[in-house]
């Protein structure tokens, strides 16, 4: 986990990419909504990013990807059934999606212009402040990779002692 005192706390996951490389199966569907076992792929990139620190996240969307937006939104009546039927288990897994603690928003990158051009479209709401860019395409391997080094918590970690990334 990230010191409490880091420099980073806000990151940047560019989301409005049309997904053609993964065509048909992102004709109906984001990539990033694609799902690795029981979680789409999003939401391991959020994880990630809560668990080095970062409390607040600005996904640069698409006019075609509700549904990351609707996956991160509080579900009252989905929330109010599960509670209702005893299944804490699940109510608690739904509710983890997005802790308290953590805000998730959403800035339309209006033209796709390009990966450049969709965290400029992050900078009114992240400013002059350091930022973590996150591609939520992209899923390490853990016996492919040295996780211990390979993380967003460790990156941050360098960050913070060295000013550079």
């Amino acid at each position: 986990m990230a010191a409490l005192n880091s420099k980073v706390k806000k990151a940047v996951i560019p989301v409005a990419g049309l997904g053609t490389r993964m065509l048909p199966a992102t004709k109906a569907i984001p990539k990033e909504m694609l799902p690795l076992v029981d979680k789409p792929l999003i939401q391991y990139v959020v994880n990630e990013c809560i668990a080095a620190g970062i409390t607040e996240i600005v996904l640069v969307t698409h006019s075609s990807k509700n549904s990351i937006e609707n996956h991160f939104d509080t579900s009252f009546e989905l929330e109010a059934m599960l509670e209702k039927r005893v299944k804490r288990q699940l109510l608690e897994e739904v509710q983890s999606i997005c802790p308290p603690h953590v805000t998730i928003m959403q800035v339309r990158q209006g033209l796709a212009k390009g990966l450049g051009h969709a965290v400029l479209c992050a900078h009114p709401v992240v400013g002059n402040e350091p930022v973590a860019v996150i591609l939520p395409d992209v899923i390490l391997d853990e016996y492919e990779s040295d996780l211990s080094q390979d993380n967003l918590a460790e990156m941050i970690r360098r960050f913070d002692e060295t000013g550079n990334s």
